[in-house]
């Protein structure tokens, strides 16, 4: 089964991410946590942020895809998710969000994004988001009362995922899999899977 590095290709007009999805499976396999605000005494207001925050990009995860030339895995490089990250906010395109990758959505804003340096002293330590050093993290305020109430709340949607243009990058050897790949305690598992596939077909 390929296994196949997605790029960013600089010389294309058209690359990088174009849109953030809410989804009910995203395809990194990291559900978003919804915000809610602390007490604010002096106003006496117990209201909510309606913030999203989640994983929008994980380095070197294998993600599982079955398309026209079969089944394969794609995934991105520490670089490419700190320039896709980059790219999307150079490109003005924080308002850019869908819903399950088919309608467009209204009154979402991408409103923090960074990228994860450190395994303890990391904002998403404090929410419970356990992702590794490298991934591109991000939360989106939702001013869309309709979607807040109907698929936030109800749990429809559980994370974040992507819409874009990357290269493919020539695949990797077998025999390199296991370096590039697994450089996450979390990824080993899946890795372990895709390698067993691999030495099945030899």
């Amino acid at each position: 089964m390929k296994i196949i590095e997605l790029i960013l290709d600089e010389d294309q007009e058209e690359t990088g991410v174009e849109a953030i999805s809410i989804v009910e499976s995203p395809a990194i396999e990291s559900d978003f946590i919804a915000l809610k605000d602390q007490e604010i005494k002096l106003a006496k207001i117990d209201g909510e942020k309606k913030l999203l925050m989640g994983a929008l990009l994980i380095p070197n995860k294998p993600i599982y895809r079955n398309g026209d030339e079969g089944e394969y895995y794609i995934y991105f490089s520490k670089d490419t998710v700190q320039k896709a990250s980059q790219m999307y906010l150079q490109n003005g395109y924080q308002h850019n969000s869908t819903l399950e990758h088919n309608e467009t959505l209204q009154g979402l804003t991408l409103v923090e994004s960074w990228i994860v340096e450190d395994e303890v002293q990391d904002k998403t330590r404090k929410y419970g988001l356990n992702v590794p050093v490298g991934s591109w993290v991000g939360s989106v305020k939702v001013n869309n009362n309709d979607i807040w109430q109907e698929y936030v709340k109800t749990n429809k949607v559980k994370g974040f995922s992507i819409e874009g243009y990357f290269a493919d990058k020539m695949e990797r050897p077998k025999d390199k899999i296991d370096e590039n790949l697994a450089k996450s305690k979390s990824d080993q598992k899946t890795l372990n899977k895709i390698i067993n596939i691999l030495k099945d077909e030899k």
